[in-house]
């Protein structure tokens, strides 16, 4: 293998995802899985999903 990926994959396997990367990822997982059984779900109806869900977890947390 050349080097330079050898040394690209060692640098990708150190570092973790910062926590916008991993919100992020969730989202876009969230709306593929979504999307595929109903085409009406949109990435900002996954938005808004999540922003209610934080919302109720922080209310309920009080």
């Amino acid at each position: 293998m050349d080097t330079m990926i050898r040394q690209a994959i060692e640098k990708i396997k150190d570092s973790g995802m910062s926590i916008e990367e991993r919100e992020a990822q969730r989202r876009s997982f969230a709306f593929g899985s979504a999307n595929i059984e109903n085409s009406r779900i949109t990435r900002d109806t996954v938005k808004k999903a999540e922003n209610l869900l934080k919302e109720e977890a922080k209310s309920s947390k009080k």
